[in-house]
């Protein structure tokens, strides 16, 4: 499928209206009305020269993915699918940290960004997901584009219309128009993302860790005092969330130690 040649009028003008806050962000915008991914697209200009920046749209996904190949639903002009091609490994400071800080100075940014234009709350549930009272509202996936671990595509998915979600998802799911009980204007919500994603990820270039930790703590509850399952090589554990260290890590405390756990799927019970 081929992008657009121009921005839809709608988003033209929502990005015209946040130009002087998008920095490093936004040197190209690729628009596609459908396309099978947009992280898939991403990961296709991000060798590109001065790939760092580009942002990619769709108005739906056919092949819209989450963490471990889940489907993202992703129906026509309901939700926003947007991802962006990120350098975090030229971070002036600490760039193996800074780039294992992204997911989390994301999830910071977009519930900055929503919060701006909605006045909801949202919360944040280690590690990726953006959450309002307890149901989910956004996801994000970071992919490494280069061997070398130092570019990044970002991805993220917000519901934004109030649909119908799959069966399946049960009452896990919800969006910013079910929430506010009114829609909600993707294209602004679009350009207001982009815009603190690109103060959020200046902080990563500069070594202003404390900020993204301090505010990702903030917003995630569940992150002290949930109880929490998962598999390891010695079997089936579980145990109580204490916090994050000072590189996103989950700390965990079971019954005998202390785990730090960096990826993998938890079971939040």
């Amino acid at each position: 499928m081929r992008p657009a040649e121009q921005l839809p009028a709608d988003f033209a003008a929502a990005f015209a209206a946040v130009e002087d806050r998008l920095s490093p962000l936004g040197r190209r915008v690729v628009f596609f009305e459908t396309v099978g991914s947009t992280n898939d697209a991403a990961l296709g200009l991000a060798s590109e020269p001065d790939a760092e920046g580009t942002i990619v749209i769709a108005g739906a996904q056919t092949a819209g993915r989450g963490r471990y190949g889940r489907t993202w639903f992703s129906p026509p002009e309901s939700g926003l699918y947007v991802s962006v091609v990120l350098r975090p490994g030229a971070a002036r400071r600490e760039p193996d940290r800074a780039v294992g800080l992204l997911t989390l100075a994301a999830g910071v940014a977009l519930a900055e960004g929503i919060e701006a234009l909605t006045r909801l709350r949202v919360d944040i549930k280690w590690p990726n997901d953006l959450m309002i009272r307890s149901r989910k509202l956004a996801g994000i996936l970071a992919e490494t584009a280069r061997s070398d671990g130092s570019t990044v595509v970002l991805g993220y998915g917000i519901n934004v219309g109030a649909n119908t979600f799959p069966s399946e998802l049960g009452d896990r799911p919800t969006s910013i128009a079910a929430e506010l009980g009114r829609p909600m204007d993707r294209a602004s919500l679009c350009a207001e993302t982009i815009a603190a994603l690109a103060r959020r990820y200046e902080d990563l270039l500069t070594g202003r860790f404390d900020a993204i930790l301090d505010s990702w703590r903030r917003r995630a509850p569940t992150s002290r005092g949930a109880l929490v399952t998962w598999s390891a090589p010695a079997g089936r554990l579980h145990g109580i969330t204490a916090g994050i260290d000072d590189r996103g890590a989950l700390i965990i405390q079971t019954a005998h130690r202390t785990e730090r756990i960096v990826g993998g799927e938890l079971n939040w019970d």
